[in-house]
């Protein structure tokens, strides 16, 4: 089954965030596909490289980089809900004239187009968050 999953709490504000990683870890276990994961509106702060989560606590944004680089899998920030957020890739950062970006290596920044092609060519799109 091919699943893509969307992630629309921040990475440390409820249980949300962690629980999308663990069902995403679960799914690829049990040999089914992961499509996508769309992190969007407080979700997108999972993409921001300057998350530093004290060193006993899950790190969600490393995690989730960890896992799309073993299952190649496609990590997706709404380019919308990231500048309004702050959360910037180089060219978002020039676009806008600010001094440096912040967006995770692996994460990528792209629109809403992204999250209709996922529900498209997926069986199942589970939602984490609101």
């Amino acid at each position: 089954m091919i699943f893509s999953i969307v992630v629309q709490a921040a990475p440390y504000s409820c249980q949300s965030a962690e629980t999308a990683l663990r069902f995403a870890r679960s799914l690829l276990e049990k040999g089914h596909s992961l499509h996508r994961v769309f992190f969007y509106g407080d979700g997108i702060h999972t993409g921001s490289a300057l998350a530093s989560p004290p060193q006993d606590e899950i790190n969600i944004p490393s995690d989730w980089n960890t896992l799309a680089a073993e299952h190649q899998l496609d990590l997706v920030v709404c380019i919308a809900a990231a500048v309004r957020r702050g959360v910037l890739d180089a060219n978002e950062a020039r676009r806008y004239g600010k001094s440096g970006s912040n967006l995770e290596e692996g994460f990528e920044l792209s629109g809403l187009g992204q999250l209709a092609d996922a529900i498209a060519q997926s069986d199942r799109v589970i939602t984490f968050g609101a």
